[in-house]
């Protein structure tokens, strides 16, 4: 069953039940309202009727002159006496010798009741028994038509289910049309993903002039940049997949042309096979590098926190890191404090060897890595600065992105990486509670700066 539909039918229910409800509340109000008027007339009648009345010596009821009764053929009485035999009664019930009311005759109690007994005629009868001091002498019963009630109330009555159907059959188409105008933006969400599916185009967009005003517009809103998101994924892991089939087919066919010249030169040649091994662990990174950003990004990568001096695994990396450089690049400590921080120390050290390294490698000959590690305020800031070709500012903004892959600047004599390295080193750094800021200019070098909290048991002295 359709939204619309179903929205409709229960806004009409809604509606119509309280329609039915308020109806309802009217038509018993006004039927309590007439009866009670009724009930006021013959109460009227009764009193007049009995005004002028006494008890004879015999306990009989005597009647005097009847003042304020109206003798129509609408109201009757009738008086009986205390053996139950008919007294007298009013002459426009011609010889009627029954009960106008035998159950409130019968009752002993002053009492209104509806009767039908008479013909059928619907009567409002009182019924009051007559008493000489303690001793019963008879029963007056006082009638009147209520015939002008009944047609007052199938006249109401019929007023009412007319107005609830009409109040019905508006809300309805109403509601049918108000639902169709509140649904026709998600009308158009759904056409646009049926078209982003069929021509798997996620450029495409919404038109949304009220993304504030209501839940619609928040909804097309939230889609819309559900669908930019996926767009930016999609585009990433088109450069990705290009990436991977460029870095992995470099190694590749390094190996391969190496395997080849061995074979023709029917020997076994420790050049080449230096150039396999060298290609051999370059795809091992590539590999391991995959595998990292993958379990990061889905949360999987798990970081063991413990106190880490930083300063002591600033020393441990400097000294890896220049039998890395050989002569070729110069790496210089500036300045060092004692700091520690909580965090992971096998990942801290990966993100500075990953940083130092990227230094080295696109840092000239007899250019310079320089080092440094200071408190600033509440946290440790770690710099990481180099004298090498920089970054473009077109790239700068990206480089920590996932997949992304630098053309220019870094890459215009070495071959171009992932950004995978960068995009783990943002990461981890990021769930160490810290931040990564860079600054660069082409030809001039790149700062790459680490800012990690200091808890604040580890302020006044180092972890031991």
């Amino acid at each position: 069953m359709p939204f619309r539909f179903r929205l409709t039918i229960l806004y009409t229910a809604l509606i119509g039940g309280i329609l039915l409800i308020v109806g309802m509340a009217t038509f018993l109000s006004e039927n309590a309202r007439l009866i009670s008027q009724v009930d006021s007339t013959v109460d009227r009648a009764y009193a007049g009727l009995v005004k002028n009345w006494r008890i004879g010596s015999n306990g009989e009821v005597v009647p005097g002159m009847v003042s304020g009764f109206d003798l129509t053929a609408t109201t009757g009485f009738q008086v009986w006496n205390r053996d139950g035999h008919l007294s007298f009664s009013s002459p426009n019930l011609g010889m009627l010798n029954r009960p106008l009311d035998s159950v409130g005759f019968q009752s002993g109690i002053s009492v209104y009741h509806d009767s039908y007994e008479i013909e059928g005629r619907h009567l409002r009868v009182l019924t009051v028994p007559l008493e000489a001091g303690d001793r019963p002498v008879g029963t007056v019963q006082v009638a009147t038509s209520m015939d002008l009630v009944d047609e007052a109330r199938i006249k109401l009555f019929d007023s009412i289910l007319a107005i609830v159907a009409l109040g019905i059959l508006c809300t309805a188409v109403t509601a049918w049309f108000a639902v169709g105008q509140a649904l026709a933006p998600l009308a158009g969400v759904t056409e646009t993903a049926l078209q982003i599916s069929r021509a798997d185009d996620l450029s495409q967009r919404i038109p949304n002039p009220d993304a504030d005003n209501d839940e619609t517009g928040r909804l097309i809103a939230a889609f819309n940049e559900t669908l930019e998101r996926l767009e930016q994924i999609f585009t990433s892991q088109q450069r990705f997949l290009a990436d991977v089939s460029h870095e992995l087919r470099t190694p590749l066919t390094v190996i391969k042309g190496s395997v080849a010249l061995m074979r023709r030169l029917k020997q076994v040649d420790s050049e080449s096979l230096d150039s396999i091994e060298d290609e051999s662990d370059r795809l091992t990174r590539l590999v391991g590098n995959l595998l990292l950003e993958t379990q990061a990004e889905s949360g999987k990568l798990p970081l063991h926190f413990a106190p880490v001096e930083l300063d002591t695994l600033l020393l441990e990396v400097f000294k890896e890191m220049r039998v890395l450089a050989r002569d070729r690049v110069n790496i210089k400590l500036t300045e060092i404090d004692q700091i520690a921080v909580n965090g992971d120390r096998d990942r801290l050290k990966q993100v500075l060897i990953n940083l130092i390294s990227n230094a080295i490698k696109y840092t000239p000959k007899d250019g310079t890595v320089y080092l440094s590690l200071a408190r600033v305020g509440d946290t440790a800031r770690l710099i990481v600065r180099d004298t090498g070709q920089g970054i473009s500012a077109e790239d700068l903004p990206h480089i920590f992105e996932r997949f992304y892959r630098a053309e220019k600047s870094r890459t215009r004599s070495r071959p171009g990486g992932f950004g995978l390295g960068l995009s783990i080193s943002y990461w981890i750094i990021k769930n160490h509670g810290g931040r990564i800021e860079v600054g660069s200019s082409e030809d001039q070098g790149s700062t790459f700066c680490i800012y990690l909290p200091i808890p604040k048991v580890f302020e006044s002295s180092p972890t031991d």
